[in-house]
């Protein structure tokens, strides 16, 4: 009798340390995916806002071809206006049929940033070249050509990549100007998004 009881009394620390490891589990799984949560979106803020992740001169160096529509808004203030990195992501994939539909390609959309200070770049094939100026400090980058000049911000997108970015205004009178383009609509979609949303900025993101 004696045994049996030990043995039932064994069995029950067995099932309560048991429960104990279950809950200690449960909260430990609980504690990691809130982790994983905070992760996602602090990346997302970081890949959705200019400024938070700079690049410095010698980063912005070299051939950068074009990968998919850029979308950040100029601070986090105005991406929680906007609605948050929801809404910067359905900006990115309306872009992205508008720019298909332009005909949009690595093969003819591209910036060589060189480290004397000129630039050469290509926008649905047509050449844009001339000086820049960066500004490691908030990532502004003029671009001066002999008959076009733009201002817009380069940022860094993923582990590689780059981003280059304009305010959406701008963006859309860019392309007016280099593809003759004005009141296509194909365009109708930047104007939009311009008229909606004013501190967004939209663009090109770029690798190597």
């Amino acid at each position: 009798m004696t045994a049996a009881l030990l043995l039932l009394c064994g069995c029950g620390s067995l099932k309560s340390a048991a429960i104990d490891a279950a809950s200690t589990n449960t909260t430990t799984s609980g504690v990691m995916g809130s982790i994983g949560n905070i992760n996602n979106a602090i990346t997302n803020v970081l890949t959705s806002v200019i400024g938070t992740d700079k690049l410095t001169s010698d980063q912005i160096v070299g051939m950068w071809k074009y990968n998919g529509p850029g979308c950040a808004f100029s601070s986090e203030k105005a991406l929680a206006k906007a609605g948050g990195e929801v809404v910067a992501t359905s900006i990115k994939e309306k872009l992205s049929s508008t720019y298909k539909t332009m005909g949009y390609s690595s093969a003819n959309t591209y910036i060589t940033i060189n480290n004397d200070s000129t630039f050469a770049a290509k926008l649905m094939g047509k050449s844009w070249s001339g000086r820049y100026t960066y500004s490691e400090a908030d990532g502004k980058i003029e671009l001066k050509g002999l008959l076009l000049s733009a201002t817009c911000y380069v940022k860094r997108n993923g582990k590689d990549g780059l981003s280059l970015l304009f305010d959406a205004k701008k963006l859309l009178t860019l392309l007016q100007t280099l593809s003759a383009l004005s009141g296509n609509a194909n365009l109708e979609a930047i104007g939009e998004i311009s008229k909606n949303y004013s501190d967004v900025k939209l663009g090109y993101d770029l690798v190597k």
